[in-house]
């Protein structure tokens, strides 16, 4: 897989964006990573690429957040307070994995596989730190 490097949290973002202005209604975007290794970060710059004007932020107490507004609906899910695949089929979030008219963004993403066969249109991405500002983003999105 592809690996670009980002030196702060406003290339992360930046990166995010990009890939936010390229996301097509189907996509279920899913993001792994240690803590603090840049994936909100991403996550606002996607949102902000779709066109939305919400300012995203971790869902982490609520699981789900909708934002709407811009040029799709997006779904940003951060599942680090589940512990498996049946815990998010049993929260109801099985449907953020087939966004038809939407797009998914998830942080953690790896703790709803096996719930579901895998999305048909799954980019995936991982986040690993490097040192203090650098991150190593691995991707398979094609052309990025």
């Amino acid at each position: 897989m592809p690996t670009v490097r980002t030196t702060s949290p406003e290339e992360t973002e930046a990166l995010g964006e990009r890939v936010g202005r390229a996301a097509r209604a189907g996509w279920v975007v899913g993001l792994d990573g240690d803590l603090g290794a840049g994936k909100t970060a991403f996550v606002r710059g996607f949102v902000r690429g779709l066109d939305c004007p919400a300012r995203a932020h971790s869902p982490t107490f609520a699981l789900l957040h909708e934002y709407h507004g811009g040029r799709l609906p997006i779904f940003h899910l951060d599942l680090y307070r589940l512990g498996s695949a049946e815990e998010f089929h049993t929260a109801g979030l099985d449907a953020c994995l087939s966004p038809t008219e939407a797009v998914s963004i998830i942080e953690w993403f790896s703790r709803a596989e096996g719930s579901n066969p895998p999305p048909p249109s799954l980019h995936r991405i991982g986040f690993r730190w490097v040192d203090e500002s650098t991150r190593e983003i691995t991707h398979d999105l094609p052309g990025l």
